[in-house]
């Protein structure tokens, strides 16, 4: 066989155990949609997709790959690669820490020893990051943030107003931390427009074939698998991986960590995008959580992968290593 007929029944290979995975998986019915976020609480809860991107652009994509679905947490990940290669590192730390917390994603909590955000994955160092972003106005920083997805995604992505909406009438929790952050000096007090910021970013739509997209082009060390293009920093896409390895999974990261092994990041809109650096990325859609705020077929999905494949970062025989 010729490299392109091998790597192509690789992938079709590959399609087949992700089939098979969505076909074992499509009977769980195991947690609920978001119903703290009235929208949220309306999507169809049996939608379910796997998808992946390899590092040089194959792809794969079973059950509902299409279909549009609210980024929601996933964005803090994007958000604190922008604000690194915006402000750098040092400024970055001064508001923001990288510490795992075991709270809750919306724990009214900081970091009172550096006056700071625990860390970027959390409602709190989101927020934080999110005021980071450069503009004079709310549109011109919106259209920042849509700019940012656009070199990820290849296309200029949507908002969706409903949810939007919706979280800006809900996400009081959200002005009690930032306001308690302004009382601390850790954001500034343009805080009604940066909580406007955040919650238009969380409710960008975008696909399983998007996210997984995403994380290719992370897990690529910030190439796009497709197009080549560098959209993000080399060495700011290693502060991202080790973040999300860290904390990108609420107070569920140190089992993911343990049990899973790759940096992956979480979403209540039921998305999960988990990256093997050098190789690509997988992307899992499916809105009943869990008690975490995880989607239950995602966390089912990675962890018969990681276990079948040795995605585990630490595991000393991954067939991974040495991808890059």
């Amino acid at each position: 066989m010729t490299d392109t007929s091998t790597r192509q029944a690789r992938i079709a290979w590959f399609e087949r155990i992700c089939g098979d995975l969505h076909e074992r998986f499509v009977p769980l019915t195991d947690g609920e949609p978001a119903s703290y976020i009235p929208e949220l609480a309306t999507v169809d809860p049996d939608r379910f997709a796997i998808a992946a991107v390899t590092t040089d652009g194959e792809r794969v994509g079973v059950g509902d790959h299409d279909h549009a679905f609210t980024i929601q947490s996933i964005s803090k990940l994007l958000l604190y690669g922008l604000a690194l290669e915006t402000h750098g590192r040092d400024h970055v730390l001064e508001r923001v820490g990288v510490a795992p917390t075991g709270d809750s994603f919306n724990a009214i909590a900081l970091d009172d020893d550096r006056n700071r955000a625990p860390n970027p994955m959390v409602n709190a160092g989101a927020i934080a990051i999110t005021d980071l972003v450069v503009g004079a106005t709310l549109d011109d920083r919106v259209e920042a943030v849509r700019s940012m997805y656009e070199r990820y995604l290849g296309h200029r992505p949507e908002v969706d107003r409903e949810v939007w909406t919706s979280e800006r009438a809900t996400g009081n929790r959200n002005r009690a931390i930032a306001y308690l952050m302004l009382s601390r000096g850790i954001i500034d007090d343009r805080v009604e427009q940066t909580l406007d910021l955040y919650f238009a970013q969380c409710s960008v739509l975008i696909t399983a074939d998007d996210l997984a997209t995403i994380g290719a082009t992370i897990a690529n060390h910030g190439v796009h698998p497709v197009t080549g293009e560098r959209v993000v920093r080399r060495d700011v896409t290693r502060d991202m991986l080790t973040v999300a390895l860290t904390c990108g999974m609420y107070d569920y990261a140190g089992e993911w960590a343990y049990t899973v092994g790759i940096p992956a990041k979480s979403g209540v809109g039921g998305g999960i995008v988990g990256m093997i650096p050098g190789a690509g990325a997988i992307a899992v859609y499916s809105p009943r959580l869990d008690a975490f705020g995880n989607s239950v077929r995602g966390l089912r999905v990675f962890e018969e992968l990681s276990d079948e494949f040795e995605m585990h970062v630490f595991d000393p025989d991954s067939p991974w290593r040495g991808t890059d």
